[in-house]
């Protein structure tokens, strides 16, 4: 069995830093500097890991490539299944048509361009975030936005903005049930310090987005909609996740949104109308629609909240993972614990995991999910099946719009396989956990680095469930080594690290494909993203400074077993 070494080079964890920073460094040139296409930045990275892990390092090569296709096979399913059913789903509606009606019914509420980008950015995105996430918001909204008719760079750059304060209970709150698994600690006081740090955030995310897209003058303008919706989806997002558990807090917290936001925008309008350029009044340009005709039109998105919503219930999903782990040949290696887990050949507890990584000596599992029909994807791919009968669209017409999908996706679906065989080439090899304890060697800096150690899993793995997964216990070994609270440093690993998620070279790539721009505009999106990020990164590291050594007391303490 191989074992980790986190200091390669000389023992030392200054020299090995370095050189376990050289993809991430690669990666950052060649998007920030040399403007190079996602996918090749991604493949240059990926090989440049490859070098490091086995000569830096010294991985067997045959560990190196399964983890490299173990961590591409995670990025095409559920990641690519998820984002290719939902723009999939996005062309249907497209073209049937029924695209027209559904912007002419946000441009019923309001014509204002601000208000808009908020309401389907932040509102409608954050649902979709806590149904399905895995990049399903910034492909979904994205592609509604650029439809509406706004630049599909700033459509994009605004998604991702707006797909940060929903990101750490996404998916029926997976991130924070993964970090409980992952730390020993209890799910709750978990879920409660998640939400305080997140709801902090999630109150300044809809004026932060106008200010970005129109500036201060203009937000202000639109400052009592910035407030309903601020006000409306932190509270919400705080009392859930404090009282009930992260499971609902996003979808509570986003249609208590959605109905406020519905509201204002029925009964006040700002006194400036904010339109984009060719922008006609919206009495000119939207058309009356009956109620069957709107019902009609929304049903893609309808059909996909119910789809997503049954699929992600506990005895639906059981059944459906029972179904799939009954038919699953029997030559698979299955995995002993939970359904359809099947053990990677050659890599599961092939590699030993050691301390200060872990509390003990542990084997590194590599355990592959195949849950095909139960995955939030299956659930978008059968709402969009579903839509297609119920509008009448031809057998040869939906083949149609599959293929012009996958073709409007392939280079995107490249890039989310390349970079998470980098992130799970760097995890097996030890190089993101070089990189860790270097951030946790900080002392009594380190409830800032805490959130600096979130933020870089998320941008390595484009998911704030898996840097959960990877810097979880880290952050629980080095608070108790410190003598802190580990309730609050692994809490701030997933609050600070959906700040990552805008800048991750997959949500990237999802968004350049979702709303139709080339693969030359993603390097520009990196650097349009990135200030955000770290300027709220930032904060977050600020915030926990504060609640590690000036309000400690607000912290939920764990009494030991």
């Amino acid at each position: 069995m191989w074992q980790h070494n986190y200091e390669p080079l000389g023992g030392s964890l200054a020299l090995s830093t370095p050189v376990a920073a050289l993809p991430i460094v690669v990666l950052f040139l060649m998007l920030g500097v040399w403007r190079t296409p996602a996918w090749k930045a991604a493949l240059a990275a990926l090989g440049t890991a490859l070098v490091v892990s086995v000569a830096a390092y010294g991985m067997p090569v045959s560990l190196a490539l399964i983890s490299t296709i173990y961590g591409a096979a995670y990025g095409i399913f559920p990641i690519a299944w998820i984002v290719f059913a939902s723009i999939m789903l996005y062309r249907l509606a497209v073209d049937t048509g029924k695209f027209e009606v559904i912007k002419d019914s946000v441009g019923s509420l309001t014509d204002d361009r601000r208000l808009q980008a908020m309401f389907i950015a932040f509102s409608f995105g954050a649902f979709i975030e806590g149904a399905a996430g895995f990049g399903a918001p910034v492909a979904v909204s994205g592609a509604m936005l650029a439809g509406l008719g706004f630049n599909p760079f700033y459509a994009a750059g605004i998604c991702l903005l707006a797909n940060t304060a929903p990101v750490a209970f996404g998916s029926i709150g997976i991130p924070v049930t993964t970090l409980a698994a992952v730390t020993g600690l209890p799910v709750l006081p978990l879920s409660a310090m998640v939400g305080r740090l997140c709801a902090m955030i999630s109150i300044i995310i809809p004026g932060y987005l106008i200010v970005v897209m129109a500036g201060w003058k203009r937000a202000v303008e639109v400052l009592p909609a910035i407030v309903a919706c601020g006000v409306s989806f932190a509270s919400m997002q705080f009392f859930v996740s404090n009282y009930m558990g992260p499971e609902l807090t996003d979808i509570l917290s986003s249609l208590t949104c959605i109905v406020v936001m519905v509201a204002v925008l029925k009964l006040w309008k700002p006194a400036n109308i904010m339109r984009l350029e060719g922008d006609q009044p919206a009495s000119l340009t939207t058309m009356k629609h009956t109620g069957g005709e709107i019902m009609m039109a929304w049903l893609p998105y309808m059909l996909l909240v119910v789809f997503v919503l049954a699929w992600g219930e506990p005895a639906i999903k059981a059944r459906l993972d029972a179904f799939t782990h009954g038919i699953m040949p029997s030559f698979l290696p299955q995995a002993p614990t939970g359904l359809n887990g099947l053990m990677v050949p050659g890599l599961h507890n092939a590699i030993m995991r050691v301390p200060p990584v872990t509390a003990e000596p542990a084997p590194y599992a590599a355990v592959f999910t195949l849950n095909w029909l139960s995955a939030s994807g299956t659930a978008c791919f059968l709402a969009t099946i579903v839509t297609a009968l119920l509008l009448g669209v031809k057998p040869k017409q939906f083949v149609g719009i599959y293929k012009a999908t996958f073709k409007q996706l392939s280079f995107a679906m490249l890039t989310i396989a390349s970079m998470l065989g980098l992130a799970y080439l760097m995890n097996y090899s030890g190089m993101t956990s070089t990189l860790g304890l270097a951030l946790a060697a900080s002392g009594v800096a380190f409830p800032f680095f805490s959130a600096v150690v979130g933020w870089l899993g998320v941008f390595l793995t484009g998911s704030d469930t898996s840097a959960n997964a990877l810097f979880g216990n880290l952050q629980v070994i080095t608070a108790n080594t410190l003598g802190l609270n580990p309730v609050l440093t692994a809490s701030v690993n997933s609050a600070a690290g959906v700040m990552g998620k805008m800048i991750s070279v997959q949500s990237i790539a999802v968004a350049v494909a979702a709303t139709g721009m080339t693969a030359a505009d993603e390097s520009r999106l990196f650097r349009f993203t990135i200030k955000h990020s770290v300027l709220l990164m930032i904060c977050m590291g600020i915030i926990s400074m504060i609640f590690a050594y000036v309000l400690p007391e607000f912290v939920p303490v764990v009494p030991p077993k």
